[in-house]
């Protein structure tokens, strides 16, 4: 598998395993990594600390899920393979739909992130996870209205 495949699956394995409700395992594609929340006044979580804003945020459904959809698109990848790094900048778009309601957008906004190669395997280091750009109607996704 090439190194911009692996690093894809990453970006879509986080979008899977949130949209199913899995946030434990989701969490744990964050175990070597920071998470930017707020780059004015820098929070910076990890592991634990996104399962935690998670678990505090996001509404889960009686089937356990979110109800919700992550799609990311417009991966632009930089790969450093002799150091084993790698940096994306990518696009998300956040569906809901539940019960009878519409499918609808929530939420849209970018994603930059930063991969290190640790034993022949890729994994995330950094995600900065503050760049919300379009907020549609979040109330029965989040318990909180989130910043933009």
């Amino acid at each position: 598998m090439t190194s911009a495949t692996a690093i894809t699956n990453l970006l879509h394995r986080y979008a899977e395993l949130f949209d199913a409700g899995e946030h434990e395992a989701c969490a744990d594609l964050f175990a070597h990594a920071r998470i930017i929340l707020d780059p004015e006044a820098p929070v910076v979580v990890d592991r634990d600390g996104i399962l935690d804003v998670w678990r505090s945020i996001v509404i889960l459904h009686d089937d356990g899920t979110p109800r919700t959809q992550h799609v990311v698109t417009n991966p632009i990848l930089e790969i450093d393979e002799a150091a084993g790094t790698a940096a994306c900048r990518s696009r998300y778009t956040v569906l809901q739909q539940v019960d009878d309601g519409p499918l609808q957008v929530v939420a849209a906004g970018r994603y930059h992130d930063r991969f290190e190669r640790v034993d022949e395997e890729w994994r995330f280091c950094e995600r900065d996870y503050s760049m919300l750009d379009l907020v549609g109607d979040v109330s029965r996704h989040l318990r909180s209205a989130p910043r933009t």
